[in-house]
């Protein structure tokens, strides 16, 4: 049986190039030596089989090519898709994602993202469960970290993608209004313990302007347990949701059917972020979209160069556009 190749080590590379193994380095970081240079020697290293060894290469450069991603909920399909984008365009500029799922649990939230930081992953994105946590003050003290959805109150972050909450909310609230409906159930994620999430406050606010009757519960991302709470709902006599994810309005959709109810006819529902299985319902869910593929090019930009040690503390507000398709009478 044939022995399996030994890897080719450093110095092998260096003396196939006549270089000292510290240019050559330098050349596979692409750091302070010519184009020609760092041509020839990666050009060696290929023919050699030379693969770099990421445990010295941490040991050298103090980074272990690691973000750290804690996700708010990966019931929610719409953070699924954002989950799998950020770790392919992390792919795409040599890093990679360490993907964990604080399943809308402020506790566990906490837990997660110091242990990430023990980790010493490199920097960390989340999209917080628990914004106002006095623990991301204390984080970014020595973890570069980038938020997306909320900032994070009293941190300074190395950046946020933030969503313009009070412009989605106002945006959904309206269309309801102008369709007619003034008794909403609102369905939202949020637990008891973190009542202060932007958009929350700001649906209940909106709704004092609009003059709408609200009714706000806490419903899971995932379909069993939103369908439960929609049906009770339902049995209630509400006739009108606004979800904050379209995870959650898929349950309105399940318990609205078990009813024999029909949407739009007898039952409206919006969503809050357009999920790509929201178009293929019948009807469509109408929604609000806040672009996932710019979210996630903003968010690997702004973490892979606080990672590389060059900070820009940015702000970026996304947009929300309302997504019109047939689930509002």
């Amino acid at each position: 049986m044939p022995q399996p190749r030994k890897r080719a080590t450093i110095r092998e590379v260096a003396k196939a190039t006549g270089l000292s193994p510290a240019a050559v380095s330098y050349a596979l970081r692409g750091m302070q030596v010519s184009e020609e240079t760092i041509e020839r020697v990666r050009q060696a290293a290929a023919e050699l089989g030379y693969e770099a060894d990421p445990i010295a290469r941490a040991l050298a450069s103090g980074r272990t090519g690691m973000i750290g991603l804690l996700c708010g909920s990966l019931e929610d399909l719409w953070q699924q898709a954002l989950a799998v984008g950020i770790g392919r365009a992390l792919k795409d500029n040599d890093r990679y994602a360490l993907i964990l799922d604080a399943a809308g649990d402020p506790a566990r939230e906490h837990t997660l993202a110091r242990q990430l930081r023990d980790q010493r992953v490199d920097a960390l994105i989340v999209q917080p469960v628990d914004p106002a946590a006095p623990l991301w003050a204390e984080l970014c003290e020595g973890l570069p970290v980038v938020s997306i959805g909320d900032a994070l109150a009293g941190a300074r972050a190395a950046g946020e993608v933030v969503f313009d909450n009070r412009a989605g909310v106002t945006l959904a609230l309206e269309h309801l209004r102008q369709r007619g409906h003034r008794r909403l159930a609102v369905l939202t994620s949020t637990r008891a313990s973190t009542p202060d999430r932007p958009a929350d406050v700001h649906v209940m606010a909106e709704a004092a302007r609009l003059g709408l009757d609200i009714d706000m519960v806490t419903a899971s991302q995932s379909l069993g347990p939103a369908t439960q709470v929609a049906g009770e709902m339902l049995d209630a006599g509400h006739r009108a949701f606004f979800c904050f994810a379209d995870s959650i309005a898929y349950g309105v959709y399940a318990a609205s059917a078990e009813r024999k109810l029909g949407i739009p006819f007898e039952v409206s529902v919006m969503g809050y972020d357009d999920h790509p299985m929201s178009g293929l319902l019948t009807p469509g869910l109408t929604t609000v979209d806040w672009d996932i593929d710019g979210i996630v090019r903003a968010a690997v930009r702004i973490v892979v160069a606080a990672a590389d040690g060059n900070p820009r503390r940015r702000r970026i507000v996304q947009a929300p556009q309302l997504r019109e398709r047939g689930s509002v009478g």
